[in-house]
């Protein structure tokens, strides 16, 4: 169950939200030759993930942000990347372009410094664009929390796609990372629970006052939680492949005819 797009078209082209996606396929790319060599690979997250003895140690502050474009493999690669050109757009459109890249590395500094603090002499270094992705789910739930979000559901049989509300889909994600975060020890390493919750609060935090100066309740009144614009919206083209019917009088096909 994750979400495929949204029904909430930006008003301008989101060239920092497409930078973004773009600077982490490429940094990814750039030592995809070390999944061969995991001791290798393992220095070079040592080397620029937030490692959080070092921050201990007053070393590595610059990791803080270079462990913003590190991913572990290709789908907590993709993963961060659907999420953020989903819901990355919108946050742009409302930030303006500039100041949407400051929010959202600070978003990640912010995810960083709670999982930090929440294992502090951890030898385990932290990758993944996750926090600073879960700050643009925080913004994006406070200022369209009744955006419609289309979900794919795979259920073994049931394969569906079905249309939530943000503050639905949204909620229920940072419901499970604090759920995570409770029940998985901080240092065991694995999914950094407490960097995904810190982000999405981080977001919601600083995008209050974008939200206040909007009308804040006023706003969410006004348009019902919906954006203040027309939704985008989706529709599967029929097939030009005419259907063929079958004549009662046939007789059954065997198992194997064709």
């Amino acid at each position: 169950m994750f979400p495929i797009r949204d029904h909430n078209p930006s008003r301008r082209f989101p060239f920092v939200t497409w930078g973004l996606i773009a600077v982490n396929v490429l940094v990814f790319m750039g030592y995809w030759g070390l999944f061969a060599d995991q001791r290798a690979l393992m220095a070079f997250f040592e080397a620029w993930g937030m490692v959080p003895a070092r921050l201990s140690a007053g070393e590595g502050m610059a990791t803080l942000v270079t462990s913003q474009f590190l991913h572990a493999g290709l789908l907590h690669l993709g993963m961060n990347m659907l999420f953020l050109y989903i819901f990355g757009d919108n946050m742009e459109d409302v930030w303006g372009h500039l100041p949407f890249l400051l929010f959202y590395l600070a978003c990640g500094v912010a995810a960083a410094g709670l999982q930090y603090l929440a294992a502090p002499m951890s030898r385990i270094p932290m990758v993944g664009a996750s926090g600073a992705v879960a700050g643009v789910l925080g913004g994006y739930m406070l200022m369209y929390p009744r955006a419609r979000v289309d979900v794919f559901i795979f259920l073994i049989v049931i394969i569906r796609i079905l249309p939530f509300p943000a503050w639905f889909v949204l909620g229920l994600w940072f419901l499970l990372q604090i759920l995570g975060g409770v029940s998985a020890p901080p240092a065991a390493g694995g999914v950094a629970y407490w960097a995904h919750a810190g982000g999405f609060v981080a977001g919601a935090a600083l995008s209050l006052p974008l939200w206040l100066g909007r009308g804040g309740p006023a706003f969410w009144r006004r348009f019902r939680g919906a954006p203040p614009h027309p939704e985008a919206r989706y529709r599967f083209g029929r097939s030009d492949i005419p259907r063929a019917g079958r004549r009662r009088d046939a007789p059954p096909r065997g198992p194997w005819s064709r």
